[in-house]
């Protein structure tokens, strides 16, 4: 697996270099050896926050922990992203290495319980998409009080979607083709 780290600032050590580094090559069972995972460590007061993404074909796997202690948040990360393997594991088996899901205990997850219930899609509402400016989209999703806006952007008549991030920011989704 190709690691791409980035740290925001937080000195990334050998020790804690090495030990991402091994963690990270245990997930090579699921995904192969030419998958590229990107780690990004920062601090933000006493926090320490990790995300992991793992972009593969067909899909991105991704996981965000923050904690009080590094080791612990990527440990955690980590523990994320094998539960979300195996919770989707029907859905990722045709795209993941085919002896992925050989039956042994998850690597990271001691304590999984694989009758977890899926979540059920309980409601579908439909509604009309006006144009209008990622402003207004902003006022509208606060108007509304929902966490996230889907609207046509009048600058570039795309579908988007405007989020409210756990950060407490907005973050702006836009397709491409």
């Amino acid at each position: 697996m190709n690691i791409r780290m980035s740290s925001k600032e937080f000195a990334v050590s050998p020790a804690l270099w090495a030990r991402i580094e091994r963690k990270i090559n245990k997930l090579s069972r699921y995904f192969g050896s030419n998958v590229e995972v990107q780690v990004r460590l920062s601090a933000e007061g006493k926090r320490r926050i990790a995300e992991i993404t793992i972009p593969f074909k067909g899909g991105i796997v991704r996981a965000e922990e923050s904690t009080g202690d590094m080791y612990q948040s990527i440990d955690s990360a980590l523990i994320k992203i094998e539960r979300q393997i195996r919770r989707h594991r029907t859905r990722l088996e045709k795209r993941l290495r085919e002896d992925a899901f050989v039956e042994e205990a998850p690597e990271f997850y001691e304590e999984f319980e694989p009758d977890d219930p899926a979540p059920a899609l309980v409601r579908t509402k439909n509604y009309p998409v006006k144009p209008m400016s990622v402003e207004d989209a902003i006022d509208q999703m606060s108007l509304l009080a929902h966490t996230f806006f889907i609207f046509i952007n009048s600058d570039t008549n795309k579908t988007c979607v405007i989020y409210q991030r756990t950060d407490g920011n907005l973050g702006l989704l836009e397709p491409e083709a």
